[in-house]
């Protein structure tokens, strides 16, 4: 008799294929596709809603056994669970830089002359990720790291500091799958992407940008600091200007499935030397130092 992780693993094998999984992820209609599950994934009928959250739970292998409640209504109450409280612990020093949620490390390191990397041999300009020129200079000589959220972790990301936001602008973009894969095919990928850019302060001023990249299926991104109950997509692409102070851990937002997000820091600070491309980490973790 197959065991049911013995078949899970097999389709997986099959999934992950290179050449099927970039058509079957990206050769559909993404906006389309990500609309429709924006859509199921609100509905609370049984009859959509559980044969929908039986097929996340077998596809993205989910873990919920830290989750605040177990059970969900909806497709989309699993994507934004909350946890229980102390599941995430955010490292206390002062001049620890923390990730701000669960994620997979991707590229890392120096950012040279305004350029970083989406993965090896694939640049971007910063200039071309963000709305402003003059905010792209800040970091032009400074450090990144990219955080990609698979569809079974955890959502939610958070504070990686105590930090002021200053202002959040929207860009509206396209919706390619943000795994490796695709990441290595299309270039200029996060340039593509509808993504979002927070800008905020440490408390000794020191600036730090948090870009919240959307891809195919993510239903939206929530910003709760923002004390709005909207999704950002609905307030239509622009710069809003804000004072925000949050402490280390706090809750920040939510994607409604899987996606990546890009923190940048000043020449000046540095990354945790034990960061390595394919680890896992969870929030809270330290990722680098002021």
């Amino acid at each position: 008799m197959t065991r049911p992780g013995g078949v899970r693993a097999a389709l997986m094998r099959i999934l992950l294929q290179e050449d099927l999984n970039f058509l079957l992820t990206n050769r559909l209609p993404r906006r389309f596709a990500t609309r429709i599950v924006g859509r199921v994934a609100r509905v609370e009928h049984p009859l959509v809603a559980r044969p929908a959250l039986a097929l996340w739970r077998f596809f993205s292998n989910v873990d919920l056994s830290d989750a605040a409640e177990p059970a969900f209504r909806s497709l989309r109450d699993g994507f934004t669970r909350a946890l229980r409280p102390g599941a995430r612990t955010f490292d206390p020093d002062p001049a620890a830089i923390a990730s701000p949620c669960d994620a997979i490390i991707g590229a890392h390191g120096p950012v040279r002359a305004g350029v970083a990397y989406q993965i090896k041999g694939f640049p971007y300009r910063l200039d071309e990720l963000l709305p402003d020129p003059a905010l792209a200079a800040r970091f032009a000589d400074g450090r990144f790291v990219t955080l990609r959220l698979t569809a079974g972790m955890y959502h939610r990301f958070h504070a990686p500091a105590d930090l002021t936001v200053e202002a959040v602008t929207y860009l509206s973009g396209d919706c390619w799958n943000v795994n490796p894969i695709a990441l290595a095919r299309v270039e200029r990928l996060f340039c593509r992407n509808e993504r979002a850019v927070i800008e905020a302060r440490l408390a000794d001023g020191t600036p730090i940008l948090l870009v919240a990249v959307a891809a195919i299926l993510v239903a939206g991104i929530r910003l709760t600091f923002l004390d709005t109950p909207a999704l950002l997509r609905d307030h239509g692409p622009g710069r809003v200007a804000c004072r925000v102070p949050l402490a280390r851990g706090a809750e920040m937002g939510w994607f409604e499935h899987g996606s990546t997000i890009l923190m940048f820091l000043p020449g000046g600070l540095s990354l945790h030397p034990d960061l390595a491309e394919g680890r896992d980490i969870r929030a809270g973790e330290r990722l680098g130092s002021s």
